[in-house]
């Protein structure tokens, strides 16, 4: 049944979307079907493969949630892949921002649903605080029995937005099941009057602190810690009249400080978030975009807009949280895709009882990787990224830099336009024409620059001028903590059978590589000229990144592994009372 299903809705592509899928993409979709994570190269097709599994689930009558990256990509493909839907006689719908509870019930009650992990995650958690217990069995009761009596026990209002977890889809599937994993998901409320001027409070306190004296900055986690001198000191500075009442308790005295300088010290403007319209929004570290709608808790995105020179936003306290991991366990039935899934599959397993499928490239792999390059500092590697692009410009390849954050971004755009290259930027100020920088990018002659590339969700498409010339060249310039986003950067070239090449350009200063004990005894031999001579930026690079990237995944993974047991502590504390999320 399931491969007379995939063949119907593979019929249905071509009569009603004039595409007819690859060998691949159905194989693919057939992993999906089967309740496992599809290992599917950039380029190669996953937003066909997953409508294809999606059409053939929702054939069964199973509601089925397909979730990808932001809200241009939900709209694009929900109204790209109706027409192949609506051949198959189902219904399809986007749950967008901003949207009423009305359009958003209708759009969950749809055959299949796209939208974004966040805005899915946000309504279960709604639907728990504003659906009545008891609710959800009798609508369901009521939606079983033939009586229409029963049915009218259930009003509109007490109706949840979620029909069930029966069936989740996720495109880039490592990007929100590992990636994202650390970061709970936060439904808020306003708090009580008085808590904005703790908040006030604890950033006056934390300006006159002195870090090693008072307190000690964890840059690896970009936490700071108080130390016996430093809660010593807080608790001997008077209390002003304010805050008095809000700020007796020792320990959220501490906790508040301890925020502030988090935010004082160790989030910086450019890289963990930007200030547009006078307002503070995160950066998401994986994708490199303005992540819409986050914020800190616990008074930290209220201490970040004041460190930022911005007026305090109203103070929120939290009325339910959840992670990924903990929501996606829920799911009757959970699969997903993406380009990286391999280097994570011993804990997508572990965490989500997922197998990882490898689906075979369509066409040979054309991409060639040059020699990775490692420099003594950012500037040395600036000077060589602008020689390498100059040279590549005259040949007519585009090019696409990859950066790990605004500010350097901003840089590189800058020496740019000093050594006359023409580019285009794209990153968290620039997003909303991501779409269209993305597609430009091919263009022979072609230079930009990008942040974090996972999950844009749009083909850089050459024309006959850059495939001629070569293709596509990556310059990595970034120093991600992962392996499987470098993979993400790679994958924008040498696509369906294209020719294309990339190479990374190291500086030993960087963010990764600054606190690294090898990192430095390498700058060192920089300094001596015959030394500088054997290393000549070529050896070392690949071997000192990746041993820092292994040392950041690692921690990142033990950290994944804390947050989970602590929200199974929390669930089983909770249990008794009803309480449960």
């Amino acid at each position: 049944l399931e491969t007379e299903a995939l063949a119907c809705v593979a019929v249905a592509s071509e009569r009603s979307l004039n595409v007819a899928p690859y060998d691949t993409q159905l194989f693919a979709a057939h992993v999906l079907l089967r309740g496992q994570l599809a290992e599917m190269a950039t380029g190669e097709g996953k937003t066909l493969a997953v409508a294809l599994a999606a059409g053939a689930a929702a054939l069964a009558g199973v509601p089925v949630h397909v979730l990808t990256a932001n809200d241009y990509l939900v709209a694009r493909d929900c109204a790209a892949l109706t027409p192949l839907f609506k051949t198959l006689g189902l219904t399809a719908g986007a749950v967008l921002q901003p949207m009423d509870q009305t359009a958003r019930r209708a759009a969950y009650a749809c055959d299949i649903t796209y939208c974004t992990a966040k805005e899915l995650v946000f309504d279960y958690l709604r639907d728990g605080l504003t659906t009545p217990r008891g609710a959800t069995v009798v609508q369901s009761a009521a939606a079983l029995s033939s009586n229409a009596s029963n049915a009218s026990h259930v009003s509109p209002q007490t109706q949840p937005l979620l029909r069930g977890l029966s069936l989740a889809i996720i495109d880039e599937a490592d990007s929100i099941l590992i990636d994202e994993a650390r970061v709970p998901l936060i439904l808020s409320r306003h708090a009580p009057d008085g808590a904005q001027a703790c908040i006030v409070e604890a950033w006056r306190c934390s300006a006159t602190l002195q870090a090693e004296t008072h307190f000690t900055l964890d840059r690896d986690a970009r936490s700071a810690r108080l130390n016996a001198h430093g809660r010593e000191a807080l608790h001997a500075m008077p209390e002003t009249e304010e805050s008095m009442a809000h700020w007796l308790n020792r320990a959220h005295r501490e906790e508040l400080v301890t925020l502030a300088l988090t935010a004082r010290h160790m989030l910086k403007n450019g890289r963990d978030y930007v200030v547009q319209d006078g307002r503070v929004h995160i950066i998401d570290e994986t994708t490199g975009r303005k992540a819409e709608g986050r914020a800190w808790s616990n008074g930290l995105q209220q201490l970040v807009e004041l460190s930022a020179g911005c007026a305090p936003s109203p103070m929120l306290e939290t009325a339910a949280q959840i992670t990924y991991q903990r929501f996606f366990r829920r799911y009757l039935r959970l699969c997903g895709a993406s380009g990286t899934l391999r280097a994570a599959r011993g804990e997508l397993y572990a965490v989500y009882g997922l197998h990882v499928v490898t689906v075979p490239l369509r066409l040979p792999n054309r991409r060639v990787r040059m020699t990775s390059r490692l420099y003594a500092s950012t500037t040395e590697q600036l000077q060589a990224v602008m020689k390498r692009v100059r040279e590549l410009q005259t040949t007519g390849r585009p090019v696409l830099i990859g950066t790990d954050s605004v500010k350097a971004s901003e840089a590189l755009a800058r020496h740019l336009c000093a050594h006359g290259l023409t580019h285009v930027v794209l990153n968290a100020l620039q997003d909303q024409h991501e779409a269209d920088v993305v597609a430009n990018a091919g263009k022979a002659g072609a230079v930009t620059v990008a942040t974090n590339m996972a999950g844009r969700g749009t083909d850089i498409v050459l024309d006959a001028a850059a495939r001629t010339a070569g293709g596509l060249h990556v310059i990595c310039c970034q120093q991600n903590s992962s392996q499987r986003i470098d993979r993400q950067l790679m994958g924008r070239c040498a696509r369906q059978g294209d020719p294309g090449s990339y190479e990374f350009f190291v500086a030993l200063d960087g963010p990764l590589l600054a606190q690294s004990v090898a990192a430095r005894m390498i700058k060192k031999s920089f300094k001596n000229k015959y030394l500088r001579y054997f290393f000549d930026g070529s050896l070392g690079a690949d071997a000192v990144l990746s041993r820092m990237q292994r040392a950041a995944t690692r921690r990142q993974r033990r950290e994944r592994a804390a947050l989970m047991k602590r929200d199974e502590r929390m669930n089983d504390s909770l249990a008794f009372s009803g309480a449960e999320q």
